[in-house]
């Protein structure tokens, strides 16, 4: 058990700013078998995140209860995540081929695709967000507590199923890549799926299917475009599966 403790605080710290004990010991191996605690990282963030939105909006208007939220996560995870969309976008929008594409997402500045691509999603899940929070603030909060946890599942599974692809061993993401065992796999599916008990049925089954539609995208375009993935795409993979995520339960809730 205190093994299990010691893997959950590596990812949380691997992926968070949040603080971990000093007695948990960090190692490369110990980050790649704590891949299965990924999507339970998403249950603190979403968490924290959902608190944020619905204390907020108790004092201030909904759209301004969304952003402070918004910024909330993004102190929390340092912009980790969203650091890898806009470099996937700069990289496949920018580069021809494999080689040039992985060259400009090591590129540290951001260029047009990545601006624009960061911009873009970053207005996209506040618009979601307001119109779920407009319609009911603790819908919203919801909604937070299960996006978070079902995207980071989406990058577990292309952990899982896609091949590494950079050669330079000095990637935060190297000590990632490994394909999970069944109980490791079992255990990221379990935390990043029950959050979604807490939706309707119906905004949970719209939210998944899309999830899903989009990893498999993902997936599809990483394969093709990389041969594979990188930890930026893991990035990637975690803003449109979180985008997806609200944009299913909104839609499931105007079909309502």
């Amino acid at each position: 058990m205190r093994h299990q403790v010691e893997l959950f605080f590596t990812a949380l710290g691997f992926f968070t700013r949040i603080p971990v004990p000093a007695w948990v010991p960090w190692s490369p191996e110990r980050l790649n078998h704590a891949a299965r605690y990924f999507p339970l990282v998403g249950w603190i963030v979403g968490a924290v995140a959902a608190a944020g939105l619905y204390l907020a909006s108790l004092l201030l208007p909904v759209s301004v209860a969304v952003l402070l939220s918004m910024a909330l996560a993004l102190r929390l995870t340092g912009a980790f995540h969203e650091d890898g969309w806009a470099d996937t976008c700069d990289g496949l929008g920018g580069g021809w081929d494999k080689l040039q594409a992985l060259a400009i997402m090591k590129d540290s500045r951001i260029g047009t695709y990545g601006a624009a691509g960061l911009m873009l999603m970053l207005a996209s899940k506040a618009a979601a967000l307001i119109e779920l929070a407009t319609h009911s603030p603790g819908l919203a909060a919801i909604a937070l507590g299960a996006a978070h946890p079902l995207s980071r599942l989406a990058s577990v599974s292309l952990i899982h199923t896609l091949s590494y692809v950079r050669e330079d061993e000095l990637s935060k993401a190297r000590p990632l890549a490994r394909t999970l065992e069944r109980h490791e796999l079992a255990i990221a599916c379990g935390s990043g799926l029950l959050p979604l008990l807490l939706l309707p049925a119906d905004a949970a089954a719209a939210a998944l299917a899309l999830v899903v539609v989009v990893t498999w995208r993902a997936r599809q375009v990483f394969r093709r475009r990389l041969g594979g993935y990188t930890g930026d795409c893991l990035g990637a993979a975690q803003q449109a599966a979180e985008l997806a995520c609200y944009i299913g339960i909104l839609a499931a809730w105007n079909f309502i």
